[in-house]
């Protein structure tokens, strides 16, 4: 018996909240992100995006755009409150539920005998009625159908992908939407004439292997429909971390460390608080001109403790070669474990 997966996608959830908050905001061009002109959008609702508005685009150029925009602060414990609220809703259906962010997930209903349709309906009612927000839904079977389904008619969308419609429905897609495809891969592709799935799909399978690694089979096989990874119920988290985008941008590697300083503290409260350590600590920077750059480093020994953190931090911060001003600076620990699993010395 075939899979039935659903996958949930809130539309434009941080801005959907705010007018669901504030119904005088319904139909305004809102952007949700930074306070200061130097942070990002967070995301926006579908009139900003008429104006060509994008998540993580930066607020000074989103205010060019759209200078009459409604420009509000992160609320991120409010959306997290209705995030949860939303996911009651998922769980009251089946308890196969993969939460994959804030705002979307994936369910599967294979074992329930109901029209998986009208699960979907039942979904987007409940959503509208208790919380004001709409939702899109794809259903499938397999994630990955299911994914490109709930992004189909955005926004209050529902879309069925059955087996009989790939691989054709998939043909005049751009390359862009298939999963595991990253900017510098498209761009890759675009510049040899690959532009649509259609275009990718009469590539041989070796050709993929070769071209993007051991993920390469996996992308052959999803344009062609097949995708066997589970709904996973539970998920483990792989890092913790914080990043800031600076008021001004700056080379100066004291008050640099002053940040990474605050982040070292944060990390160390959660891996306190959940009983856990990291062995990969990671700096990132973004310079002026928008540029990431990471640095990473392995210990043989497990950290937990702020000291420790923030020394390591500031030694791989120290073997960046920083060559023009930065505007961001982040900090994330890695390759976590539980406490109780593992004989750990610290320094």
């Amino acid at each position: 018996m075939n899979r039935v997966i659903l996958h949930v996608d809130m539309d434009a959830f941080f801005s959907s909240v705010e007018v669901a908050d504030n119904p005088r905001l319904k139909g305004k061009p809102i952007i949700v992100g930074g306070k200061s002109e130097r942070g990002v959008v967070s995301t926006c609702s579908y009139e900003a995006r008429k104006y060509g508005i994008r998540s993580a685009m930066p607020i000074y150029k989103a205010k060019v755009l759209c200078p009459n925009g409604v420009f509000l602060p992160v609320r991120y414990g409010r959306y997290v409150e209705v995030s949860n609220k939303v996911f009651k809703i998922l769980f009251s259906i089946t308890d196969h539920v993969e939460k994959v962010s804030i705002d979307e997930g994936y369910l599967d209903v294979t074992d329930i005998d109901e029209d998986p349709k009208l699960i979907a309906l039942k979904i987007k009612s409940k959503v509208l009625m208790t919380l004001g927000l709409t939702i899109s839904v794809g259903i499938s079977y397999n994630k990955f159908l299911a994914k490109l389904a709930s992004d189909w008619e955005k926004p209050n969308g529902l879309k069925i992908i059955t087996k009989e419609m790939v691989p054709m429905i998939l043909f005049p897609l751009p390359i862009e939407r298939v999963h595991g495809l990253g900017k510098q891969s498209v761009k890759k592709l675009n510049n040899i004439g690959i532009f649509t799935i259609e275009d990718l799909y009469g590539l041989p399978k070796k050709y993929f292997s070769e071209y993007f690694g051991k993920f390469g089979v996996e992308i052959y096989d999803r344009i062609r429909g097949i995708d066997n990874r589970e709904v996973v119920t539970e998920r483990e988290r792989k890092s913790v971390g914080r990043e800031i985008t600076l008021k001004e941008d700056t080379k100066d590697i004291k008050k640099l460390k002053s940040y990474l300083k605050e982040f070292a503290n944060f990390i160390s409260k959660y891996l306190e608080k959940n009983n856990i350590s990291g062995k990969t600590l990671t700096v990132k920077i973004k310079t002026a001109s928008f540029e990431n750059h990471t640095k990473s480093k392995t210990f043989n020994k497990y950290l937990y403790l702020e000291k420790d953190i923030y020394e390591e931090g500031c030694k791989i911060l120290d073997e960046v070669v920083i060559e023009e001003d930065i505007r961001l600076i982040g900090l994330t620990i890695s390759s976590l474990e539980s406490n109780n699993l593992k004989q750990l010395t610290f320094y």
